[in-house]
């Protein structure tokens, strides 16, 4: 039971995330590219300061920062360009879907083969979610958007599977975000994006960046040596109905039909990809 809240409260944080951006750029308190910087460098600077107020050590210069700072980044960077082009639900529906081939392939290759009940939870999950974000009318998608969302796809599935050898999640996240930081920053910098946040974007991005990130991704770290790498990959399916239902909650959007039928599918995926079944 500790297990799972602790796995719907990262799932909780993942998807707040997606509401903060939603908040700071639908609104022009930000761009992309900026609120994904001051999101980082937010992130540092929360996370270094909890590993010393602890007196623990940041592992900065450790091999795994190489995968997991990498990781990060590219996440990061191709997320934040890729919705410069594409369609919001388009986007999540990519990284997703990247994220989920990328964690059953991974695993399929270097431990145990997924089963068949969890390769059919994890498509009815995703058919599921396919359903709920899929775009109305004529589907335009750009090309180079959706590289772009593929290879943040990529980054946060190697983040994910990384992540279940960090020994320390929290000084693990730190060195993470600290490390991507100059590698964020200059990628979307030189890449040309305009620099304009409001105080109210700045905030946003930094409660983002200092608690539904920094801390979110530092509980992710901390619960995925628990998890399988597939059980890992398909309870994050569940991140865009929990951030669709908090627009509802908070935003005051519309749930319709559509949207509680693609949920009881992602849900009802999940649960039998996730959940073990006992002969009685």
């Amino acid at each position: 039971m500790r297990l799972f809240l602790l796995t719907a409260l990262t799932m909780c944080a993942f998807a707040a995330n997606s509401i903060l951006n939603r908040l700071a750029i639908d609104s022009g308190a930000s761009d992309p590219a900026g609120f994904a910087v001051v999101r980082v460098l937010a992130g540092a600077v929360v996370l270094a300061g909890l590993v010393w107020l602890r007196a623990g050590h940041l592992p900065l210069r450790n091999r795994r920062r190489i995968a997991g700072a990498g990781a990060l980044s590219l996440y990061m960077i191709g997320f934040s360009l890729a919705y410069l082009t594409l369609d919001a639900g388009l986007g999540a529906l990519i990284l997703f879907g990247v994220v989920q081939v990328t964690m059953f392939a991974v695993t399929s290759v270097t431990a145990s083969a997924p089963t068949f009940r969890q390769i059919a939870g994890a498509a009815i999950a995703l058919v599921g979610l396919a359903y709920v974000l899929w775009p109305s009318g004529a589907v335009q998608v750009d090309l180079n958007g959706a590289v772009l969302m593929t290879a943040a796809g990529v980054g946060w599935a190697i983040y994910s599977l990384v992540g279940r050898s960090e020994p320390d999640a929290l000084a693990g996240t730190a060195a993470n975000f600290i490390v991507a930081l100059p590698v964020t920053g200059l990628a979307l910098l030189v890449n040309g994006a305009d620099w304009q946040m409001t105080g109210s974007g700045y905030l946003l991005a930094a409660i983002s960046g200092g608690v539904t990130s920094g801390m979110g991704y530092a509980l992710w770290y901390r619960v995925l040596p628990q998890l399988a790498p597939t059980t890992a990959a398909v309870v994050q399916l569940s991140v865009p109905i929990i951030a669709i239902l908090g627009g509802v909650l908070l935003l005051g959007e519309v749930a319709s039909l559509r949207l509680i039928l693609g949920a009881s599918l992602v849900l009802g995926g999940i649960a039998l990809a996730v959940l073990r079944l006992t002969p009685r």
